[in-house]
């Protein structure tokens, strides 16, 4: 066996004996099970959303707005909500996604928690509900005069609903007393933000608007003109003035200025 043939021996003997220097791949952990889970569904959403977009099933504040549908599916999935059932459910108002008020209530009443209409009339509403297990009931009343005080009533939808809008301010909070846990950080029903800051978190005033952020800066004024400085003339009796403009020291030197004669003095 030649030198060759030997070295080619050996070399292949090397290769089939060496072990792969590499490590097994980490088991992916929970939380990154869990989000890839989440990411599959949110990508079925998005192409649901996409179908649905331009179909009156939508409510106008999603229409035409396939991430935004998408979104409000993933959302109501996680209060327990199916799709269409979400889309009947949730308003994106200033940015920001909030329950109905009736659903609200359904989301609330699903995980056991017990929520009562007691009384109920166009100037007042008085609701009272207790936790899943509970013995203590918690009541919350709203009134006309609340509302009047937090600049409410002057809204198109208290003037034509003023029993309907004090149900849903009177659920809204009623919820996030007894079932803070079971609304997914949609505390708010859509009632409470349409056209109007929180009225529990700040003092009621106008909402600022996405046009009113994004329009440009309005042009600078251009400031008015200085009103051009008074120039006097003066005229001699026996020539005209040269350009209109009176020369200081041709007056001072002139003889034909006589000083004025003073009081009781002889001209």
């Amino acid at each position: 066996m030649s030198t060759n043939e030997i070295a080619t021996r050996d070399e292949q003997h090397t290769v089939a004996t060496q072990q792969p220097n590499t490590l097994p791949a980490p088991a992916p952990t929970e939380g990154t099970t869990a989000l890839m889970a989440w990411a599959q569904e949110a990508s079925l959403a998005y192409d649901m959303a996409q179908k649905l977009a331009a179909t009156s099933f939508v409510p106008q504040s999603l229409r035409g707005k396939p991430g935004d549908i998408a979104a409000a599916i993933l959302a109501g999935s996680e209060l327990g909500m199916k799709p269409m059932a979400t889309l009947k459910s949730i308003d994106i108002i200033q940015g920001t996604p909030a329950l109905r008020a009736h659903a609200m209530r359904a989301v609330v009443q699903r995980q056991g928690h017990e929520i009562e209409l007691v009384e109920s009339t166009d100037t007042h509403c008085i609701m009272r509900g207790r936790r899943k297990g509970s013995e203590t009931w918690q009541t919350i009343e709203w009134t006309i005069d609340r509302a009047r005080l937090m600049g409410l009533l002057g809204k198109d939808q208290w003037k034509k609903n003023p029993k309907g809008m004090l149900v849903a301010r009177t659920t809204g909070e009623l919820s996030r007393l007894i079932a803070s846990d079971a609304l997914h950080g949609m505390a708010y029903v859509s009632e409470e933000l349409e056209g109007t800051v929180h009225g529990e978190i700040a003092q009621p005033r106008a909402p600022l608007s996405v046009a009113a952020l994004t329009a440009p800066a309005a042009p600078a004024s251009t400031p008015e003109p200085a009103a051009a400085e008074e120039t006097h003339q003066v005229a001699r009796d026996d020539q005209p003035p040269a350009d209109g403009i009176w020369d200081a020291e041709a007056a001072e030197d002139s003889v034909d200025w006589p000083e004025t004669a003073q009081p009781g003095s002889a001209a």
